[in-house]
């Protein structure tokens, strides 16, 4: 059914879709960022979340890289079943990010030395930005794949796939710097 949806929607409806799951998720992404605890439920414990985030977004920087080498090998099966394996991770990610914004109240700090705080803050505010131009681009590049339209989907895969990795390796060194290599000490 969700297939021929996705092939029976006009250009124009599907920027429509594309753009406002887009804004939905943006939006919702900063409310949890700018009001923090806004939706707090105090006895939810969502301490498990910074490290299963790393998990989630290292398992799909292999899926995406893994779907990569298969498609140059000429699997496409394969490159298909880890492409929305990667989708379905990074939209499980997306949920339990919302999830754990929403109850946290209190902001997270870099305690690294302040030689590397420009570094730190320059791979936070670059994942950040990316992670949210990888919305519309993953739909896009998906859609256009569902839709058998292989020579536009390799054209916006070869923008998506580089912006999506590092979205997904990105991620996972932010987590290593705040939790890891340099975690809080009080």
């Amino acid at each position: 059914m969700a297939g021929g949806l996705v092939h029976s929607l006009s250009e124009s409806t599907l920027r429509i879709v594309v753009s406002a799951l887009t804004i939905v998720v943006i939006a919702l992404v900063s409310f949890m960022l700018l009001v923090p605890g806004a939706l707090s439920l105090r006895a939810f414990d969502v301490s498990y979340a910074p490290p299963f985030h790393a998990f989630l977004n290292a398992s799909c920087a292999i899926l995406l890289s893994a779907g990569y080498i298969a498609i140059r090998s000429g699997k496409r099966t394969v490159h298909r079943t880890l492409m929305l394996s990667a989708f379905g991770l990074s939209c499980v990610f997306l949920v339990s990010y919302v999830i754990y914004h929403s109850q946290k109240t209190e902001p997270t700090h870099f305690h690294g030395p302040d030689t590397l705080k420009l570094v730190y803050f320059g791979l936070l505010i670059s994942h950040i930005i990316l992670a949210a131009g990888i919305v519309p681009l993953a739909l896009y590049t998906i859609v256009r794949s569902w839709r058998g339209e292989f020579q536009r989907h390799r054209k916006i895969a070869r923008i998506t796939f580089p912006l999506w990795l590092y979205v997904t390796i990105s991620g996972v060194l932010v987590y290593f710097m705040l939790y890891v290599w340099f975690p809080t000490t009080a």
